[in-house]
């Protein structure tokens, strides 16, 4: 294998657009997905806000959009995406559906965190009088923290692989260098340094969240 033939600043500018995929999605889909995830429990069975329609109905939409494969949501939303950016193609292409497929994604797993946190400190602060925003910011989220980081781990690792996939349309980034060079034009080299770059980005937020979760765990 040659990889002198390399176009080094093209991976540079591959991987870069990769990172500005990655940390615009994720943002957005915390923004999106930590506030659904905190109305689903709250809505749930035996919650605060207890309301079995509205869950059902929340949790349907969130089952629907996790069932599809992310290479037939990208090309199904692709419309919305047009009409919200502009563009199906590049960077700012990718953003809605890594959106659209990771908050859902992101929403359960808050879900799940809220549910691990213990009644008995929620009846305390309803004894106490705390409202219910209160209770979601002053004991829902901080006693839940370790678990929602873990959370952003894991769904930041997935956004990783749906980058990567968004070459597929045209979305820019390692996965459209991989897919243009690697496959279509059979240059290997270009392959295995995309796959290199791919999984020590993986391994790096992993060990970061890793790191952070253990840091407010509570011993």
């Amino acid at each position: 294998m040659d990889f002198s033939q390399v176009s080094w600043p093209e991976i540079g500018q591959a991987t870069l657009d990769t990172l500005d995929m990655l940390g615009l999605s994720a943002l957005f889909t915390f923004l999106v997905g930590l506030p659904l995830g905190i109305v689903l429990y709250l809505t749930s069975k035996g919650a605060l806000l207890q309301n079995r329609p509205f869950y059902a109905a929340v949790s349907l939409v969130i089952n629907v959009l996790r069932s599809f494969p992310f290479v037939i949501l990208m090309i199904a939303v692709i419309p919305l995406t047009r009409l919200l950016v502009g563009t199906s193609l590049g960077v700012r292409g990718s953003i809605p559906p890594l959106v659209i497929a990771a908050a859902p994604f992101f929403a359960r797993l808050v879900e799940t965190s809220l549910r691990e946190v213990d009644r008995g400190v929620i009846e305390a602060a309803q004894s106490m009088g705390a409202s219910y925003r209160q209770i979601v910011w002053k004991v829902l989220l901080p006693e839940s923290l370790p678990g929602l980081l873990a959370g952003i781990t894991i769904t930041t690792v997935t956004l990783v692989s749906y980058t990567a996939m968004s070459g597929l349309i045209g979305g820019g980034g390692l996965g459209d260098l991989a897919i243009r060079y690697g496959y279509q034009r059979f240059e290997k080299e270009v392959m295995i340094v995309t796959v290199v770059i791919l999984i020590a980005l993986v391994q790096i937020l992993q060990m970061i969240g890793d790191k952070l979760v253990q840091r407010f765990s509570r011993r």
